[in-house]
């Protein structure tokens, strides 16, 4: 490339990233990045400080560093201060070794040692510590009902190591009429159960992110009572199996918009969905990729009764055969919501609720 060409090109970048700075101005911006079947969760505060909620899958020639590092130079970041690990299983903290080396990270949040009865994923968690003992990045370990150490957010764990945090939310703490009849589901013996949840709060908003955190725990957090109350913003845990996310955690927290990081052979549980659906104040739903056909083969193990029972193609990022599309969001600091599907371009507003 000549040298003009290649000013240009270098300008062109730069008034992107400024752009995209300029049109958050005062809003919490939020990428939903397609890891296929992963989290990759991006929040950038009104003040410039990130937040990263899991890095993705490891190998795939750095795919999913790759992307996480293209959407966070594209909202105008040259480092992410903040990384949070939900949990240690592959998809989730498998590319933290790639991360790193592509772009600056600052700290690390997790939920304490890899849960010892769990035998997926050891050498994700080995890796990482191996991160950490590089001196790249530092590791802080955070504890339920901890208010999260990052500058520029507001938000707290609500839950780590198996554990849920005790308080109740302001406004919150009500007794759930809905815990009477919800049968009590069996105890998580995986790193899903451990994982490090997280509630935030802004612009008088709720946004939760539960990681994988199982059944058993959600209804910790919900019975005998609420201890989180409605929320704005759901990023609908595990992927939208139906181990987690349950009829009673989604009522019970009654989002008004909900993000589905799914991916194309796992996730989207046709009963996930549907309790999404009918949820009392849901206003939209969006998935990552369109869910698998009934009965294709399916890793993470979900009951998914096919196409039809998925989100209409405005509300979805990835069609069948497509890949690597985000959902973005918008909070702005009078309340109102924005979701852009990349893909199509098109933006929808909902104003505060």
């Amino acid at each position: 490339m000549k040298p003009s060409r290649l000013a240009f090109a270098l300008s062109t970048v730069v008034l992107a990233a400024a752009t995209a700075v300029a049109q958050g101005k005062g809003s919490l911006r939020i990428a939903a990045i397609d890891v296929e079947g992963g989290q990759a969760t991006l929040f950038i505060a009104p003040t410039g400080q990130s937040l990263l909620v899991d890095t993705g899958w490891p190998g795939r020639n750095g795919r999913d560093a790759d992307r996480i590092v293209a959407a966070a130079k594209e909202m105008g970041l040259t480092r992410i201060d903040t990384v949070l690990l939900t949990h240690y299983h592959t998809d989730h903290a498998g590319g933290v070794p790639q991360l790193v080396d592509r772009i600056p990270v600052g700290t690390f949040l997790d939920h304490g040692d890899r849960y010892p009865q769990d035998p997926n994923s050891p050498q994700d968690y080995d890796d990482y510590l191996k991160v950490i003992a590089s001196g790249k990045s530092k590791r802080v370990t955070v504890k339920a009902g901890d208010k999260l150490p990052i500058a520029g957010f507001d938000a707290i764990a609500i839950s780590s190591a198996g554990k849920v945090m005790d308080a109740a939310l302001p406004g919150a703490g009500k007794p759930n009429a809905l815990c009477a009849n919800a049968p009590a589901p069996a105890e998580d013996t995986q790193e899903n159960g451990q994982s490090l949840g997280i509630l935030l709060r802004f612009a008088g908003l709720k946004i939760v992110d539960g990681g994988d955190l199982t059944s058993d725990r959600e209804r910790m957090l919900v019975c005998p009572a609420n201890k989180i109350g409605p929320v704005d913003l759901m990023i609908v845990s595990h992927h939208g199996i139906d181990w987690s996310s349950s009829p009673i955690f989604i009522k019970s927290l009654a989002p008004r918009v909900a993000i589905m990081d799914n991916g194309s052979r796992k996730g989207a549980s046709t009963s996930v969905i549907d309790t999404l659906r009918s949820s009392p104040r849901i206003e939209a739903l969006y998935q990552l990729h369109l869910a698998p056909p009934a009965g294709s083969p399916n890793p993470g193990g979900t009951k998914q009764e096919g196409p039809d029972h998925n989100v209409p193609d405005e509300f979805l990022a990835n069609p069948a055969g497509t890949d690597g599309k985000r959902i973005d969001i918008t909070i702005t600091p009078n309340g109102a919501i924005d979701v852009r599907n990349e893909r199509t371009g098109d933006t929808k507003h909902f104003p505060r609720g």
